[in-house]
Parts: structure tokens; sequence; C-alpha cells
């Protein structure tokens, strides 16, 4: 309603969860925050986009920890976490970047005849991320 894509709303009350916050109120603080953030975005304006890299810099290289977990052995995991770790960068898009993700997890999932690893969720979106990306 305001703007924010849903992806990092849901960024920020991961974030919350991963400090300790457990109940509705770390999201109602996290709501109140961001409708607070509001009335100070012109001043949030003022600060130039390259004063912020190094920032965004940190924050990557801190939540690529995870990558070690990865097996990029096994084509039906690696392709699918290759492609959506590349393409939100080149894309300017987090949704993006999940979409081409999933879409490669299906077909690598077909591919190696597979199917039953795939949630019947995730042919769901599939299906609706192909849509969308004829349509669009």
């Amino acid at each position: 309603m305001l703007g924010t894509s849903t992806i990092s709303t849901y960024a920020e009350s991961a974030a919350g969860v991963v400090v300790g916050g457990r109940t509705g109120i770390t999201t109602l603080a996290t709501a109140g925050l961001f409708l607070l953030s509001l009335f100070f975005a012109p001043v949030f304006w003022l600060v130039p986009a390259f004063a912020t890299a190094p920032v965004l810099i940190m924050v990557g290289f801190l939540m690529s920890s995870p990558l070690k977990n990865i097996d990029f052995c096994d084509c039906a995991e690696g392709i699918p976490a290759f492609l959506t770790i590349l393409l939100m960068p080149l894309a300017y898009s987090i949704a993006e970047g999940i979409v081409f993700g999933i879409l490669s997890f299906v077909l690598c999932a077909l591919a190696q005849k597979n199917t039953r690893m795939v949630s019947p969720l995730t042919w769901g979106l599939a299906v609706i991320f192909m849509i969308w990306l004829i349509i669009r």
C-alpha cells in the first residue's frame, strides 16, 4: 500500500526473528518503525546512493555464509541457487531472482525425473511465475 516490496518487509521481519523476536510485538514494532520512517524520508533522500554502497557490501558479505551449505555438485540444488544469486543483482530485483530460482528448481527436477522433491506449493508458484513471465 505504501510502495514497500513484500520481499523487503519479509526480510525485515526475518531479521527481527533472528535477533530474538518471537511474538507479534516484533512485527508491530517493525511496522511502526516503517511508518515512522515515512516522516523522515526527506532526510533519508539527502544521503547519496554511493554512501550506502559500503553498508550493502557488508550486508551481502554477511549474508553469504549459508552458501557453504549448498551442494553445487547436485544440479537440482546448485543451478537454482546459482541462478537466484546471480539474477538478483543483475535484474536489480530480489523478487525476480527468486522467481528464476523457483522456475529453475522445477525445471531441474523435471529434467532429472525427480518430481517428488517438488512440493505442490512450488508447482503452483512455478505455474503462476510462468504465466507472469509470459504476459508481462
